[in-house]
């Protein structure tokens, strides 16, 4: 297919679209009914298991008491009528491996009876444990190829469900995934741990205000997800969106979103059938999103669901990514996670909201009405900023991948430093501390619009900050720095991890300083505090983070500028995290070496793949195209009379003259794959950022120039403007 057919086609999609399906008309009662219908839920459970089974397992899920396996046997069998009854035929356990992707492999409840039929079985062995291949996953060096054992391990706290397909369901179980000797080889099993270590740091801090909980304290993630929908037709004239994600070539359009007329924007109408498709669809697996709206960029959306528990959050953002994509292909639109799959407009991201807290203590992170009076507040939000001020660029190394690169920096997306945004009120609140004298907070004001009509709106005390990528937005922090196609596994990892040693040193602290005795809390806790704002405030930024000032104030500060992958992502093995990281237990020297190598390698492999597509693309497409045309031009040209001749011999000259220098860049691409990479990963990775890269941005810039020269019917590449306003 060329850009001319894909382009008709499109356009004949949007014209001839019609709905799936009869529009739903859901009332409340349905509505409510069918959020989580497809879940193996608290309701499912209360109903189908026994009063002891489904105490037990309650206390597993609420209190993080150990798994009494005893129960298995018994739930698995309710688990598999009940999957039955909603048509299932197989299960799988679902695991989260280091490619950052969702996998999963079906076993069939049928058994043979040995009389000519089949039984269907599913006991508490085959709940609690799989055995997928682990030698077919990433490891980094933990396991040699031909050591093939690997575990899925059943992860009660978070949810089995049903998955629906147009020929039938099938059952899902999410599961931690380890080797044979025990080391993490998903997202899942350090974010796990990760939360145990919070619950232990933060409850000895609470303990000290004399605040008691039954339940864990635990991280609550809420991720806003964003993506492009582009038309299905599209893809298959562009190897580059179908390989890798993104736009290779493609000269701006006319118009990209300088207009501002994009964002909040009415929602095409095909779009937003696919958008209640999609809410349907999540709703069933009780993931509650919430928003949805169009986002900046032309042809970008954005979904966004209410907070979670942290590991819960993680699995429904993998299940949205899965919906997003399944769902789009009904309505004959291809979802792009990529973090920039055209360049020049902005990418997409995925904000973590990020909190702790639990359903007795509330939320850790809500100042209150006077925050400079709220010492629990501070003592955690100060243990924040000392997080991110130690371990930056851990928190950095989290989100870098050859994707996120193109992003990190732009004017969309926060720089590569980590910073912290606290808003005025409890900027001015931590400079008092600092200075030794606390006395009050900015209070919060009322907004008269000078309307009659409309209600005056209260004001919060303080902006927000869309430069900053650690920034506080009311009662949580937000990272903003994480890609789009990401798991928000590796960043919670990070900030539980972080948070703990953080929590540890303030509560070790307080506990010297106050002896037990509650009467000397207060004193210290404002001295404490005194000392860590004054060790650790060079990381509060308010300002604009996208500014050249900010990167040399940064620089003076002495904050780490993490620009590109292979400068982060040996953040991941140097002595201060490889020590926090093992105190702790959430990963060891050998588990955070091994996801360096992996990283890097999945950097270099994306980059090559890239490289060489970009290679075929410009011989079987770019070039024949411009050829074509330049011959065309030149017997035009030696037909034309005098002042058509003038212009044409001037576009035939502008053709050549690039033609010839992208034949000379093209080429010296090539040699370059072929040349000296260096003997380790990280001088791989180097070598495709400082060679490969600037090499293929150098063919690129050439073949954007010919898109704008060649004659539209012989340039078979769909062009920006084709693929970002055909909607």
């Amino acid at each position: 297919m060329n850009g001319l057919t894909a382009r008709r086609d499109a356009i004949k999609a949007i014209t001839d679209y019609k709905p799936l399906h009869a529009p739903l008309n859901f009332s409340e009662t349905s509505l409510t009914e069918m959020f989580g219908s497809n879940v193996f839920n608290d309701k499912v459970m209360r109903e189908r298991l026994p009063k002891t089974v489904y105490k037990s397992l309650k206390k597993t899920i609420e209190l993080g008491e150990k798994l009494d396996a005893s129960v298995a046997d018994v739930v698995a069998n309710a688990m598999k009528d009940w999957a039955i009854e909603k048509g299932a035929t197989h299960f799988t356990h679902v695991f989260y491996p280091l490619t950052g992707l969702t996998a999963e492999k079906h076993d069939s409840f049928l058994t043979p009876d040995g009389m000519g039929g089949a039984v269907a079985e599913f006991s508490g062995k085959m709940l609690i444990q799989g055995e997928p291949d682990a030698s077919s996953f990433p490891s980094g060096g933990l396991r040699a190829t031909f050591e093939a054992r690997g575990y899925t391990a059943w992860d009660v706290t978070s949810p089995a469900y049903i998955l629906e397909n147009p020929n039938g369901t099938f059952l899902c179980i999410p599961t931690a995934f380890v080797s044979w000797t025990g080391e993490a080889l998903d997202k899942k099993t350090p974010l796990l741990r990760s939360m145990q270590a919070l619950n232990k740091q933060a409850k000895r801090v609470l303990k000290l205000f004399g605040v008691e909980t039954k339940l864990p304290l635990t991280s609550y993630a809420g991720p806003e997800q964003e993506y492009f929908l582009i038309d299905r037709n599209f893809i298959f004239a562009r190897p580059d969106l179908l390989i890798a994600g993104r736009s290779l070539f493609g000269a701006k359009p006319p118009k990209g979103q300088e207009f501002e007329d994009q964002y909040f924007g009415v929602t095409p109408r095909r779009v937003m059938s696919f958008m209640m498709e999609v809410d349907r669809e999540l709703f069933k697996l009780g993931v509650p999103v919430k928003t949805r709206h169009n986002e900046v960029a032309p042809s970008q959306f954005e979904i966004a669901p209410i907070y979670e528990q942290g590991n819960l959050a993680t699995d429904h953002n993998q299940l949205v990514m899965t919906v997003l994509r399944s769902v789009a292909k009904r309505y004959g639109m291809v979802c792009l996670l990529h973090e920039k799959p055209f360049a020049g407009i902005n990418g997409s991201g995925k904000h973590l909201n990020y909190s702790i807290g639990n359903d007795e203590v509330g939320c850790l992170f809500d100042p209150g009405d006077t925050p400079h009076e709220n010492a629990q507040f501070l003592v955690f939000c100060a243990a924040a900023i000392r997080a991110v001020h130690k371990y930056g660029p851990l928190l950095r190394a989290t989100v870098a991948s050859a994707s996120n690169d193109h992003r990190l920096g732009a004017n969309e997306a926060p720089p590569a430093i980590m910073s912290v945004y606290l808003g005025e009120q409890l900027t001015d609140v931590f400079e008092q501390f600092k200075k030794g004298e606390v006395k009050s907070s900015k209070k919060k004001s009322v907004m008269n619009i000078g309307v009659d009509t409309l209600p005056p709106l209260p004001m919060d005390p303080g902006d927000r900050n869309r430069t900053s990528p650690f920034a506080f937005t009311g009662n949580r922090f937000e990272f903003r720095a994480v890609g789009s196609s990401m798991s928000i596994a590796g960043s919670q990892v990070a900030l539980n991890t972080m948070m703990s040693e953080s929590l540890d040193y303030i509560a070790t602290e307080l506990e010297k300083t106050t002896g037990g005795k509650k009467t000397k809390l207060n004193e210290a806790v404002q001295n404490l505090l005194q000392k860590i704002m004054v060790e650790h405030d060079q990381v509060i930024f308010n300002g604009d983070g996208y500014s050249e000032e900010w990167h040399q104030e940064a620089e003076k500060r002495g904050l780490a500028n993490l620009k590109a992958t292979p400068d982060a992502l040996p953040m991941l093995s140097i002595p201060s995290t490889i020590e926090l990281f093992t105190k702790y237990g959430v990963l060891s020297e050998a588990e955070l070496r091994s996801r360096e190598e992996i990283y890097l390698e999945q950097y270099c492999k994306t980059i090559e793949t890239e490289a060489n597509l970009m290679l075929r693309m410009s011989k079987t497409v770019i070039f024949p195209a411009s050829f074509r045309y330049q011959s065309e031009l030149a017997t035009a040209c030696a037909n034309l009379q005098a002042i058509g001749k003038e212009f044409g011999t001037t576009t035939l000259d502008q053709l050549t003259a690039n033609l010839r220098g992208m034949q000379k860049v093209t080429y010296e691409l090539e040699a370059l794959l072929e040349g000296d990479k260096g003997n380790s990963t990280l001088e791989h990775a180097n070598y495709f950022y400082k060679t490969i890269l600037p090499a293929m941005a150098e063919v690129r810039k050439h073949a954007d120039l010919l898109e704008t020269i060649v004659a539209d019917d012989l340039w078979t590449l769909p062009s920006y403007q084709e693929m970002l306003f055909i909607r």
